[in-house]
């Protein structure tokens, strides 16, 4: 049995999807179990990070537990506690979710966001695997939105190139280290296989959806006032402009092989990605 936190969540869910396409059981925990959607044979379990009395009866009887904690400005992040249940549970397997460029001095205060998790987990005398995604390809669901309503789509990264991952990768090597120690004491950091920036992703999904895509950049010194107006916390806003300005630095433009090495195949591209969800976008084309 192998314990999914964060179930819900863009990568817990993909893991979720993963483990039970192999016939692995699967016991996915979330907040509203009741409002919870799961594919069948699936177990599910209320945690709640801010609970931290639910982690020890969600680790009962586990192998293997996956970390998709919530660091942030407001220090949501379980991952001590939940790898403390962990042990104390005889969990023998945990595979953290991180973010790339942890522990890098130039990205900051985000940067410092994964740090204490990785420590918990490295310092756990567990079997421990940790990853540090790039951007998700997925992100740009965030421009169905102004495609909709005929608007430009938002550039806030400049002429920074980044190597976007698609997260069916992430939930893959995931996957992989969940189910065996081969991977133990690694850390992954895994990323598409081509540099692109902000406007290069957009004429990729042109392309795919067959339609314009008109692209404004955002300036750096409008960029507080845009995410302000988007309704984000002042705390995640300065998170964010941190981030693009590490970005838009050209300090993201890394390209990993870990991908390749834990799968066996190369990356998935964003044009994959997009064509993949082509249809997510379709509905914006009509007219």
């Amino acid at each position: 049995m192998i314990l999914i936190t964060g179930a819900t969540g863009t990568i817990g869910s993909a893991v979720v999807r993963q483990l039970v396409a192999e016939g692995v059981p699967v016991r996915a925990a979330t907040r509203d179990p009741r409002n919870a959607v799961f594919p069948d044979g699936v177990e599910v379990v209320r945690v709640d990070y801010r609970e931290p009395d639910t982690f020890a009866p969600a680790m009962t009887g586990i192998e293997a537990a996956f970390l998709n904690g919530l660091p942030g400005p407001d220090d949501t992040g379980p991952d001590a506690a939940l790898v403390a249940a962990a042990r104390g549970a005889g969990v023998r397997r945990v595979v953290k979710l991180s973010a790339v460029g942890t522990g890098d001095p130039r990205l900051g205060i985000p940067g410092s966001w994964h740090v204490p998790g990785e420590e918990a987990v490295r310092n756990s005398g567990l079997e421990w695997t940790i990853l540090r995604p790039n951007t998700f390809a997925s992100n740009t669901f965030s421009w169905i939105e102004p495609l909709t309503t005929g608007s430009p789509v938002p550039n806030l990264t400049g002429d920074g190139r980044q190597a976007v991952v698609d997260p069916r990768d992430v939930a893959e090597v995931a996957t992989a280290a969940l189910r065996t120690g081969a991977h133990d004491g690694r850390i992954y950091t895994l990323t598409g296989p081509t540099l692109q920036t902000g406007r290069d992703q957009a004429a990729v999904l042109a392309e795919v959806i067959g339609r314009p895509i008109t692209v404004t950049d955002i300036a750096e010194a409008d960029a507080r006032a845009f995410l302000t107006s988007a309704g984000l916390p002042p705390a995640f806003v300065e998170g964010a402009l941190t981030g693009q300005t590490f970005i838009r630095n050209g300090h993201n433009e890394l390209i990993s092989g870990d991908i390749a090495e834990v799968l066996g195949r190369p990356a998935r591209g964003y044009a994959e990605w997009a064509a993949d969800h082509r249809a997510a976008f379709v509905p914006v084309t009509a007219g």
